[in-house]
């Protein structure tokens, strides 16, 4: 079998494997270059296997409330955490696996081991030094292994990893990433969750649901500092009725170890220090970027802040190398990434009208109870930038599928351009409102103004209808509220 190859792709995620697949339905020969899991760290420690978590801390929810919905239950019901955390990697390895079966459909090559760049259009592959873990099965007998390799296009898509803080450093017991979070051996009573971003409310929401006592510190002004203020704070007072503890304004200076818990010392706002001693703690502060040892120095690869950089077509400065996702810079999201990968792969294999990347039509959905969503400009940002707006907001508890479900506690809020019209950005909390988000993205992708949005016919009874009231009521024009 030759060596030499269209398109390269290092790192199997959700933007490798997506542009793997889109280079080879392009007729392009394409590899693969993968060091520890197919399908990266969103299927195998990420996006869905956290959501499997979420679902089932949903469901005990339900069930140790069942007089809400007239049901009765006989019993306590109790969580078996083990059951639970098979279901998760069960899932996990199932995605594992369907990368694997996607490559081998697209006749894309696997090739097993570390990658470094040698040369420009050359790799060496070498044994890989990472421990390889489940939900990692039998490695798929279509890879190739050590040696070099060549191709026209190399793309670089080697994701990111936790960030850790001096002295605050995770040692996989005490203080965990995302990883030991992630299949606890036993539930914790305490936990300190340090960061308030998607990562760190997720794993909060999910421990507080399983009756853990959780305390969240967070630097900024609001839990998810990135999401609308207003909406933030919306979001806090549910997770303040649910018993979760959120110091804001606040930072872990230093952590003390116990022979089974930690004690953190938290300074406040006003520089006083508080001692909160847990049985665990999570470090959710960010990630950084997985650009070392691939051999970018020796080509010249620029990087800018511990990425990548990139135009909106996924090249770097050196003719012939890409990249795509985590490693090319925030937003750090599994769907940009991929969307990434097919601009980044129709650019390079000459198709006509291929559009760059536009992050601000970008969406980002956190998984908390409960859920936030939101595409485009903050109410605070736009006026940053001077627009003139119109807000339009819009409760869940004025919507009755919302009062049907139980899940009256949410909103709906939109920002347009008051002269023209153009939606700037929306932003949502409450039940299913990562489903709702999308119908904003396209709009917005449309170039939708007010006018179309609220000429539009929304089925009834269904939350999206708390959609189109906000923009009614941007406009004074809301009929339910």
């Amino acid at each position: 079998m030759s060596n030499a190859y269209d398109v390269i792709i290092i790192g199997s995620g959700p933007g490798g494997y997506i542009a793997a697949i889109r280079a080879a339905q392009l007729g392009l020969k394409t590899a693969i270059v993968e060091r520890e899991h197919l399908a990266g760290i969103c299927s195998n420690w990420g996006c869905i296997p956290t959501k499997a978590l979420l679902r089932s801390a949903e469901i005990l929810h339900y069930a140790q409330h069942p007089g809400d919905y007239g049901i009765k239950i006989e019993g306590a019901v109790t969580p078996d955490l083990k059951a639970i955390v098979k279901r998760s990697r069960g899932i996990a390895e199932r995605m594992n696996g369907g990368v694997g079966f996607l490559m081998k459909k697209n006749k894309v090559d696997i090739i097993w081991g570390e990658a470094k760049l040698s040369k420009p259009g050359e790799i060496v592959v070498s044994k890989t030094t990472k421990k390889i873990v489940e939900p990692q099965g039998p490695i798929p007998k279509n890879t190739l292994g050590e040696g070099t390799y060549t191709a026209k296009h190399i793309i670089i898509a080697t994701g990111a990893r936790p960030r850790a803080l001096p002295g605050i450093e995770p040692d996989g017991k005490l203080i965990w990433t995302y990883f030991e979070a992630m299949k606890p051996e036993e539930m914790p009573k305490s936990l300190l969750v340090m960061g308030s971003g998607a990562i760190g409310i997720e794993f909060a929401s999910f421990y507080r649901t399983m009756g853990v006592d959780v305390t969240v510190v967070e630097v900024m002004k609001q839990v998810m500092p990135v999401e609308d203020a207003e909406i933030s704070a919306f979001a806090k007072k549910q997770f303040d009725k649910q018993g979760m503890k959120i110091l804001l304004e606040a930072k872990v200076s230093k952590v003390e170890k116990g022979a089974n818990s930690i004690t953190a010392h938290v300074e406040l706002k006003d520089g006083t220090i508080q001692q909160i001693t847990a049985d665990r703690m999570i470090s959710a502060v960010g990630v950084q970027a997985n650009i070392e040892n691939i051999g970018l120095e020796a080509l010249g690869v620029k990087t800018d802040r511990g990425f990548i950089a990139i135009d909106g077509y996924g090249k770097t400065n050196v003719p012939g190398i890409y990249a795509i996702g985590d490693v090319a810079g925030p937003p750090m999201l599994a769907h940009k990434a991929e969307h990434e990968a097919v601009i980044c792969i129709e650019k390079l294999a000459g198709l006509p009208n291929v559009h760059p990347m536009d992050k601000a039509k970008i969406p980002g959905c956190t998984y908390c109870h409960p859920q936030v969503a939101s595409v485009g400009l903050t109410e605070a940002k736009a006026k940053e930038q001077g627009r003139d707006i119109r807000v339009g907001r819009f409760p869940f508890v004025a919507n009755g599928k919302a009062i049907a479900l139980g899940e009256d506690q949410g909103m709906v809020k939109t920002i347009f351009d008051k002269k023209t019209g153009e939606l700037l950005g929306a932003h949502l909390v409450g039940a299913e409102v990562t489903e709702l988000i999308q119908g904003f993205v396209i709009a917005m992708n449309l170039e939708t103004t007010e006018e179309d949005l609220m000429h539009t016919i929304f089925p009834h009874p269904t939350i999206s209808e708390t959609l189109k009231e906000s923009v009614l009521d941007a406009y004074g024009r809301a009929l339910n509220a």
